[in-house]
Protein backbone atom coordinates (compact mmCIF):
# COMPACT_ATOMS: atom_id res chain seq x y z
CA UNK A 1 0.00 0.00 0.00
CA UNK A 2 1.39 3.39 -0.94
CA UNK A 3 0.59 6.59 0.75
CA UNK A 4 1.32 10.11 1.03
CA UNK A 5 0.68 10.30 4.77
CA UNK A 6 -1.06 8.39 7.39
CA UNK A 7 -2.15 9.72 10.50
CA UNK A 8 -2.73 7.45 14.00
CA UNK A 9 -3.71 8.05 17.29
CA UNK A 10 -6.41 10.17 16.32
CA UNK A 11 -10.75 9.82 16.79
CA UNK A 12 -12.61 11.33 14.07
CA UNK A 13 -15.45 12.94 14.14
CA UNK A 14 -16.02 12.82 10.22
CA UNK A 15 -19.73 14.51 10.62
CA UNK A 16 -20.58 11.41 8.50
CA UNK A 17 -24.15 10.63 9.64
CA UNK A 18 -24.44 7.38 7.91
CA UNK A 19 -21.19 6.32 9.63
CA UNK A 20 -22.15 6.41 13.42
CA UNK A 21 -24.89 8.22 14.85
CA UNK A 22 -22.64 10.88 17.25
CA UNK A 23 -20.47 12.97 15.40
CA UNK A 24 -20.18 9.91 12.97
CA UNK A 25 -17.43 9.33 15.54
CA UNK A 26 -14.59 6.42 15.20
CA UNK A 27 -12.46 6.16 18.04
CA UNK A 28 -8.82 5.06 18.38
CA UNK A 29 -9.01 5.86 14.60
CA UNK A 30 -6.75 6.03 11.98
CA UNK A 31 -6.64 7.98 8.63
CA UNK A 32 -4.43 7.51 5.06
CA UNK A 33 -4.19 10.49 2.58
CA UNK A 34 -3.23 9.89 -1.07
CA UNK A 35 -2.20 13.66 -2.94
CA UNK A 36 -5.51 15.76 -1.90
CA UNK A 37 -7.75 13.03 -1.06
CA UNK A 38 -8.76 10.58 1.73
CA UNK A 39 -8.29 7.20 0.60
CA UNK A 40 -8.55 5.09 3.87
CA UNK A 41 -9.99 5.70 7.60
CA UNK A 42 -11.60 3.34 10.06
CA UNK A 43 -10.53 1.61 13.42
CA UNK A 44 -6.78 1.70 13.54
CA UNK A 45 -6.26 -1.97 14.50
CA UNK A 46 -8.21 -2.37 10.99
CA UNK A 47 -5.30 -0.25 9.09
CA UNK A 48 -3.86 -2.29 5.72
CA UNK A 49 -0.13 -2.75 6.35
CA UNK A 50 2.10 -0.02 4.40
CA UNK A 51 5.70 0.73 3.88
CA UNK A 52 6.75 2.51 7.24
CA UNK A 53 9.59 3.78 6.53
CA UNK A 54 8.48 5.71 3.23
CA UNK A 55 5.47 6.90 4.53
CA UNK A 56 4.93 9.81 6.83
CA UNK A 57 3.23 9.32 9.65
CA UNK A 58 1.14 12.19 11.73
CA UNK A 59 0.67 11.31 15.66
CA UNK A 60 -2.83 12.57 16.89
CA UNK A 61 -1.77 12.47 20.76
CA UNK A 62 -5.30 10.64 20.88
CA UNK A 63 -6.54 13.99 19.59
CA UNK A 64 -10.09 14.44 17.50
CA UNK A 65 -10.04 15.16 13.86
CA UNK A 66 -13.10 17.01 12.02
CA UNK A 67 -13.32 18.19 8.67
CA UNK A 68 -12.02 21.71 7.59
CA UNK A 69 -14.75 24.45 9.75
CA UNK A 70 -16.92 26.20 6.79
CA UNK A 71 -18.25 29.93 7.27
CA UNK A 72 -20.68 30.20 4.61
CA UNK A 73 -21.79 34.01 5.89
CA UNK A 74 -18.94 36.58 6.05
CA UNK A 75 -18.62 40.54 5.11
CA UNK A 76 -15.20 39.77 5.22
CA UNK A 77 -14.02 42.77 2.85
CA UNK A 78 -14.77 46.26 4.58
CA UNK A 79 -12.85 49.39 5.53
CA UNK A 80 -13.55 51.73 8.72
CA UNK A 81 -15.92 50.32 11.62
CA UNK A 82 -18.76 51.65 13.42
CA UNK A 83 -17.96 51.80 16.96
CA UNK A 84 -19.67 54.75 17.81
CA UNK A 85 -23.24 53.37 16.29
CA UNK A 86 -22.50 50.40 19.03
CA UNK A 87 -22.12 53.45 21.59
CA UNK A 88 -25.43 54.47 19.89
CA UNK A 89 -27.24 51.45 20.19
CA UNK A 90 -26.23 51.39 23.92
CA UNK A 91 -27.62 54.74 24.73
CA UNK A 92 -30.90 53.63 23.26
CA UNK A 93 -30.75 53.41 19.51
CA UNK A 94 -32.01 50.76 17.21
CA UNK A 95 -30.32 49.44 14.48
CA UNK A 96 -33.56 50.54 12.41
CA UNK A 97 -33.16 54.61 13.65
CA UNK A 98 -29.31 54.00 12.96
CA UNK A 99 -29.98 53.10 9.47
CA UNK A 100 -32.62 55.82 9.00
CA UNK A 101 -30.41 58.23 10.38
CA UNK A 102 -27.69 57.15 7.18
CA UNK A 103 -25.55 55.48 9.25
CA UNK A 104 -25.65 51.94 9.55
CA UNK A 105 -24.44 50.32 5.81
CA UNK A 106 -23.97 53.46 4.41
CA UNK A 107 -21.24 54.99 6.75
CA UNK A 108 -19.00 51.49 5.96
CA UNK A 109 -20.06 51.75 2.40
CA UNK A 110 -18.48 55.47 2.53
CA UNK A 111 -15.03 54.04 4.03
CA UNK A 112 -14.71 51.24 1.39
CA UNK A 113 -15.47 53.44 -1.66
CA UNK A 114 -12.48 55.72 -0.02
CA UNK A 115 -9.96 52.84 0.58
CA UNK A 116 -7.45 51.21 -2.40
CA UNK A 117 -7.95 47.68 -3.35
CA UNK A 118 -4.32 46.89 -1.56
CA UNK A 119 -5.55 48.90 1.71
CA UNK A 120 -9.26 46.21 1.80
CA UNK A 121 -6.86 43.39 0.73
CA UNK A 122 -4.54 43.91 4.17
CA UNK A 123 -7.58 44.42 5.97
CA UNK A 124 -9.19 41.09 4.63
CA UNK A 125 -5.86 38.85 5.22
CA UNK A 126 -5.59 39.96 8.49
CA UNK A 127 -9.19 38.91 9.34
CA UNK A 128 -9.10 35.65 7.25
CA UNK A 129 -5.63 34.78 9.05
CA UNK A 130 -7.90 35.01 12.39
CA UNK A 131 -10.56 32.83 11.18
CA UNK A 132 -7.76 30.41 10.09
CA UNK A 133 -6.48 29.93 13.29
CA UNK A 134 -9.59 28.46 14.29
CA UNK A 135 -9.85 25.71 11.74
CA UNK A 136 -11.75 27.69 9.19
CA UNK A 137 -10.67 26.13 5.59
CA UNK A 138 -13.51 27.62 3.44
CA UNK A 139 -14.90 30.93 3.90
CA UNK A 140 -17.42 32.66 1.87
CA UNK A 141 -17.30 36.64 1.45
CA UNK A 142 -20.20 38.79 0.63
CA UNK A 143 -19.50 42.00 -1.26
CA UNK A 144 -21.92 45.02 -0.43
CA UNK A 145 -20.15 47.71 1.22
CA UNK A 146 -19.89 49.69 -2.24
CA UNK A 147 -23.19 49.83 -3.49
CA UNK A 148 -21.71 51.30 -6.82
CA UNK A 149 -20.10 49.40 -9.84
CA UNK A 150 -16.62 50.33 -9.29
CA UNK A 151 -16.35 49.32 -5.32
CA UNK A 152 -18.51 46.30 -5.82
CA UNK A 153 -16.38 44.80 -8.33
CA UNK A 154 -13.36 46.21 -6.23
CA UNK A 155 -14.11 44.33 -3.17
CA UNK A 156 -14.92 41.16 -4.93
CA UNK A 157 -11.82 41.63 -7.04
CA UNK A 158 -10.18 41.76 -3.32
CA UNK A 159 -11.52 38.71 -2.21
CA UNK A 160 -10.69 36.70 -5.08
CA UNK A 161 -7.18 37.78 -4.62
CA UNK A 162 -7.26 36.52 -1.01
CA UNK A 163 -8.22 33.04 -2.21
CA UNK A 164 -5.13 32.69 -4.51
CA UNK A 165 -2.52 33.65 -2.06
CA UNK A 166 -4.20 32.07 0.97
CA UNK A 167 -5.13 28.37 2.21
CA UNK A 168 -8.58 29.13 2.39
CA UNK A 169 -10.92 28.71 -0.22
CA UNK A 170 -12.57 31.46 -0.94
CA UNK A 171 -16.24 31.93 -2.22
CA UNK A 172 -17.60 34.77 -3.47
CA UNK A 173 -20.76 36.39 -3.78
CA UNK A 174 -22.41 39.69 -4.84
CA UNK A 175 -24.62 41.87 -2.29
CA UNK A 176 -24.92 44.87 -4.64
CA UNK A 177 -28.42 44.84 -3.20
CA UNK A 178 -27.74 45.20 0.32
CA UNK A 179 -28.59 48.87 1.21
CA UNK A 180 -29.94 51.63 -1.22
CA UNK A 181 -26.94 53.92 -1.76
CA UNK A 182 -27.32 57.75 -1.11
CA UNK A 183 -27.55 58.20 -4.90
CA UNK A 184 -30.80 56.49 -5.20
CA UNK A 185 -32.36 57.99 -2.17
CA UNK A 186 -35.63 57.40 -2.75
CA UNK A 187 -35.28 55.51 -5.71
CA UNK A 188 -35.09 51.70 -4.84
CA UNK A 189 -36.41 50.65 -8.41
CA UNK A 190 -33.78 52.39 -10.30
CA UNK A 191 -30.97 50.77 -8.14
CA UNK A 192 -32.22 47.94 -8.85
CA UNK A 193 -32.68 48.88 -12.46
CA UNK A 194 -28.19 49.71 -12.28
CA UNK A 195 -27.59 46.44 -10.31
CA UNK A 196 -29.42 43.85 -13.19
CA UNK A 197 -28.28 46.08 -16.00
CA UNK A 198 -25.09 46.79 -15.05
CA UNK A 199 -23.52 45.12 -12.08
CA UNK A 200 -24.34 41.61 -12.56
CA UNK A 201 -22.82 41.77 -16.35
CA UNK A 202 -19.89 43.15 -15.33
CA UNK A 203 -19.53 41.13 -12.56
CA UNK A 204 -19.84 38.15 -14.75
CA UNK A 205 -17.86 39.87 -17.18
CA UNK A 206 -14.77 38.93 -14.77
CA UNK A 207 -15.82 35.72 -13.33
CA UNK A 208 -15.84 37.61 -9.70
CA UNK A 209 -18.85 35.93 -8.24
CA UNK A 210 -20.28 32.32 -7.19
CA UNK A 211 -23.16 33.55 -5.83
CA UNK A 212 -25.53 36.71 -5.68
CA UNK A 213 -27.48 37.73 -2.23
CA UNK A 214 -29.89 40.37 -1.58
CA UNK A 215 -31.16 41.93 1.99
CA UNK A 216 -35.04 41.31 1.55
CA UNK A 217 -36.07 43.47 4.76
CA UNK A 218 -38.38 46.88 5.18
CA UNK A 219 -35.34 48.83 5.06
CA UNK A 220 -33.56 47.68 2.05
CA UNK A 221 -35.81 45.71 -0.83
CA UNK A 222 -38.86 44.46 -0.96
CA UNK A 223 -40.40 41.01 -2.51
CA UNK A 224 -40.97 42.83 -5.83
CA UNK A 225 -37.33 44.14 -6.07
CA UNK A 226 -35.45 40.89 -4.60
CA UNK A 227 -37.23 38.61 -7.31
CA UNK A 228 -35.84 40.63 -9.84
CA UNK A 229 -32.37 40.64 -8.59
CA UNK A 230 -32.58 36.70 -7.78
CA UNK A 231 -34.02 35.67 -10.94
CA UNK A 232 -31.69 38.18 -13.44
CA UNK A 233 -28.83 36.10 -11.16
CA UNK A 234 -30.28 32.46 -11.41
CA UNK A 235 -31.14 33.34 -15.78
CA UNK A 236 -27.13 34.42 -15.97
CA UNK A 237 -26.26 31.12 -14.15
CA UNK A 238 -25.13 32.21 -10.16
CA UNK A 239 -26.37 30.55 -7.25
CA UNK A 240 -28.63 32.53 -5.17
CA UNK A 241 -29.06 33.10 -1.63
CA UNK A 242 -30.75 35.65 0.90
CA UNK A 243 -30.70 37.74 3.99
CA UNK A 244 -34.72 37.18 4.86
CA UNK A 245 -36.79 37.73 7.91
CA UNK A 246 -34.27 39.03 10.05
CA UNK A 247 -36.34 42.01 11.62
CA UNK A 248 -39.53 41.23 10.06
CA UNK A 249 -41.72 38.57 8.19
CA UNK A 250 -42.01 39.64 4.30
CA UNK A 251 -42.18 36.36 3.14
CA UNK A 252 -38.38 36.51 1.99
CA UNK A 253 -37.59 32.73 2.47
CA UNK A 254 -40.25 31.54 0.90
CA UNK A 255 -39.81 33.52 -2.20
CA UNK A 256 -35.81 32.00 -2.08
CA UNK A 257 -37.37 28.54 -1.94
CA UNK A 258 -39.20 28.97 -5.26
CA UNK A 259 -36.67 30.09 -7.08
CA UNK A 260 -33.99 26.96 -5.87
CA UNK A 261 -31.88 29.20 -3.52
CA UNK A 262 -29.25 27.63 -1.71
CA UNK A 263 -29.81 29.41 1.71
CA UNK A 264 -31.95 31.67 3.68
CA UNK A 265 -29.80 33.46 6.22
CA UNK A 266 -30.42 35.27 9.50
CA UNK A 267 -34.77 34.14 9.64
CA UNK A 268 -35.45 35.08 13.34
CA UNK A 269 -38.62 35.92 11.66
CA UNK A 270 -39.77 32.63 9.60
CA UNK A 271 -43.07 30.75 10.23
CA UNK A 272 -44.18 27.17 9.38
CA UNK A 273 -45.25 28.52 6.13
CA UNK A 274 -41.48 29.44 5.59
CA UNK A 275 -39.94 26.75 7.36
CA UNK A 276 -42.24 23.97 5.27
CA UNK A 277 -41.30 25.81 1.69
CA UNK A 278 -37.54 25.62 2.54
CA UNK A 279 -37.94 22.06 3.75
CA UNK A 280 -39.17 20.91 0.16
CA UNK A 281 -36.69 23.20 -1.28
CA UNK A 282 -33.84 21.75 0.14
CA UNK A 283 -32.51 25.47 1.09
CA UNK A 284 -30.27 26.03 4.10
CA UNK A 285 -31.11 27.87 7.09
CA UNK A 286 -28.35 30.00 8.08
CA UNK A 287 -28.01 30.94 11.76
CA UNK A 288 -26.29 33.63 12.64
CA UNK A 289 -26.00 33.95 16.73
CA UNK A 290 -23.16 36.70 16.64
CA UNK A 291 -25.35 39.64 14.67
CA UNK A 292 -28.66 37.93 17.39
CA UNK A 293 -26.20 38.60 19.98
CA UNK A 294 -24.42 41.97 19.19
CA UNK A 295 -28.05 43.40 18.29
CA UNK A 296 -29.32 42.14 21.66
CA UNK A 297 -32.11 40.17 20.22
CA UNK A 298 -35.13 38.83 21.49
CA UNK A 299 -36.88 36.54 18.84
CA UNK A 300 -35.03 33.48 18.68
CA UNK A 301 -35.20 31.70 14.86
CA UNK A 302 -38.13 28.79 14.71
CA UNK A 303 -35.20 25.82 15.66
CA UNK A 304 -37.85 23.37 16.54
CA UNK A 305 -39.78 24.45 13.35
CA UNK A 306 -36.49 23.63 11.57
CA UNK A 307 -35.64 20.47 13.08
CA UNK A 308 -39.04 19.46 13.00
CA UNK A 309 -39.20 19.51 8.74
CA UNK A 310 -35.30 18.35 8.89
CA UNK A 311 -34.34 21.66 7.53
CA UNK A 312 -29.90 21.69 7.41
CA UNK A 313 -29.12 24.78 9.78
CA UNK A 314 -25.98 26.32 8.90
CA UNK A 315 -24.15 27.84 11.61
CA UNK A 316 -21.72 31.22 10.53
CA UNK A 317 -20.44 34.21 11.98
CA UNK A 318 -21.74 36.85 9.71
CA UNK A 319 -18.72 39.01 10.26
CA UNK A 320 -19.34 42.57 9.64
CA UNK A 321 -18.56 45.92 11.25
CA UNK A 322 -22.59 46.84 11.94
CA UNK A 323 -24.21 44.25 13.16
CA UNK A 324 -21.78 40.99 14.14
CA UNK A 325 -18.18 42.32 14.20
CA UNK A 326 -16.93 39.00 15.67
CA UNK A 327 -14.80 37.01 13.81
CA UNK A 328 -14.80 34.22 15.39
CA UNK A 329 -16.43 30.75 13.77
CA UNK A 330 -15.44 28.43 17.10
CA UNK A 331 -17.30 31.32 19.02
CA UNK A 332 -20.61 30.27 16.71
CA UNK A 333 -21.10 27.45 18.09
CA UNK A 334 -20.78 28.05 21.15
CA UNK A 335 -23.30 31.08 20.81
CA UNK A 336 -25.30 28.69 18.91
CA UNK A 337 -25.66 26.37 21.86
CA UNK A 338 -26.29 28.85 24.25
CA UNK A 339 -28.66 31.40 22.91
CA UNK A 340 -30.43 29.55 20.26
CA UNK A 341 -30.18 25.79 22.12
CA UNK A 342 -28.52 23.85 19.63
CA UNK A 343 -26.70 20.64 20.56
CA UNK A 344 -22.65 20.83 20.00
CA UNK A 345 -23.47 18.34 17.46
CA UNK A 346 -25.93 20.25 15.55
CA UNK A 347 -23.53 23.51 16.02
CA UNK A 348 -20.37 21.37 14.54
CA UNK A 349 -22.37 20.22 11.62
CA UNK A 350 -23.34 23.62 10.95
CA UNK A 351 -19.83 24.93 10.01
CA UNK A 352 -18.77 21.73 8.28
CA UNK A 353 -21.63 19.13 6.33
CA UNK A 354 -24.57 21.84 6.25
CA UNK A 355 -22.37 24.95 5.74
CA UNK A 356 -20.91 23.09 2.66
CA UNK A 357 -23.94 22.47 1.30
CA UNK A 358 -24.94 25.55 1.53
CA UNK A 359 -22.46 27.07 -0.51
CA UNK A 360 -22.61 24.19 -2.97
CA UNK A 361 -19.34 22.54 -2.32
CA UNK A 362 -20.80 19.54 -0.25
CA UNK A 363 -19.44 16.42 -2.91
CA UNK A 364 -15.89 17.77 -1.66
CA UNK A 365 -16.01 19.23 1.31
CA UNK A 366 -18.14 19.31 5.11
CA UNK A 367 -17.66 15.37 5.71
CA UNK A 368 -14.50 13.17 6.36
CA UNK A 369 -14.99 10.22 4.01
CA UNK A 370 -13.11 7.79 1.67
CA UNK A 371 -12.77 9.91 -1.85
CA UNK A 372 -13.77 13.42 -0.14
CA UNK A 373 -10.67 16.00 -0.32
CA UNK A 374 -8.87 16.07 2.54
CA UNK A 375 -9.52 19.36 4.66
CA UNK A 376 -9.42 18.60 8.01
CA UNK A 377 -8.41 20.20 11.66
CA UNK A 378 -6.50 17.90 14.56
CA UNK A 379 -8.11 19.29 17.87
CA UNK A 380 -6.41 19.04 21.37
CA UNK A 381 -9.92 18.02 22.92
CA UNK A 382 -11.12 15.00 24.58
CA UNK A 383 -15.02 15.23 23.09
CA UNK A 384 -16.09 16.93 20.07
CA UNK A 385 -18.78 18.70 22.63
CA UNK A 386 -15.12 20.71 23.59
CA UNK A 387 -15.41 22.61 20.88
CA UNK A 388 -18.81 24.34 21.45
CA UNK A 389 -19.09 24.04 25.40
CA UNK A 390 -15.56 26.33 26.01
CA UNK A 391 -14.08 28.97 24.79
CA UNK A 392 -10.85 31.28 24.66
CA UNK A 393 -8.23 28.58 24.74
CA UNK A 394 -8.21 27.91 21.17
CA UNK A 395 -7.53 24.38 20.91
CA UNK A 396 -6.38 23.59 17.47
CA UNK A 397 -3.17 22.10 16.87
CA UNK A 398 -2.89 20.73 13.35
CA UNK A 399 -4.95 22.10 9.91
CA UNK A 400 -4.60 20.18 6.62
CA UNK A 401 -5.85 21.88 3.47
CA UNK A 402 -6.54 19.54 0.34
CA UNK A 403 -3.53 17.03 1.39
CA UNK A 404 -1.51 19.80 2.64
CA UNK A 405 -0.22 20.37 6.36
CA UNK A 406 -0.43 24.42 6.68
CA UNK A 407 -0.77 25.12 10.25
CA UNK A 408 1.06 23.19 13.15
Amino acid sequence: MEWDQVWIDINIASMNPDLAADYGAITDAAMAIVADKIVWMGPRDQLPAFDVLSTPIYRGGSGWITPGLIDAHTHLIFAGNRANEFEMRLNGASYQDIAQAGGGILSTVKATRAATEAELFELGRKRLNALAKEGVTTVEIKSGYGLDKDTELKMLRVARELGKHHHVDVKTTFLGAHAVPPEYKDRANDYVDFVVKEMIPAILEENLADAVDVFCENIAFDLPQTQRVLTTAKARGLDIKLHAEQLSNMGGSTLAATLGAQSVDHIEYLDEEGVKAIAASGTCATLLPGAFYFLRETQLPPIDLLRQYQVPMVIASDYNPGSSPICSTLLMLNMSCTLFRLTPEEALAGVTRNAAKALGIAANVGVLAVGMQADFCLWDIQSPAELAYSYGRNPLVNVVKAGKLVHQ
